[in-house]
């Protein structure tokens, strides 16, 4: 009988306190936000120079969009 004694005095130290929901919510998002960032630079060796390789071509790509004539080019069809 003196076996469940000890079980009982510790019984306290045992309990795990959830946190509230918005703490819950933040730990989350932080989780999923680390994981996507690995995943997006799984295999990769310099992940910045291919985020700055990434946004040139971005710019490259803008740049081609507003230097390009807008309203002249492109094919016309005739309905007939």
């Amino acid at each position: 009988m003196g076996m469940c004694l000890p079980c009982l005095g510790g019984a306290a130290d045992d309990v795990v306190v959830t946190p509230d929901p918005e703490t819950k919510r933040r730990q989350l998002a932080e989780a999923a936000e680390k994981r996507q960032k690995e995943s997006t630079h799984r295999g990769v060796k310099n992940p910045e120079a291919v985020e700055r390789k990434k946004k040139k071509q971005e710019e490259m790509e803008k740049q081609a969009m507003s230097t390009s004539p807008s309203g002249g080019g492109g094919l016309r069809w005739q309905v007939g």
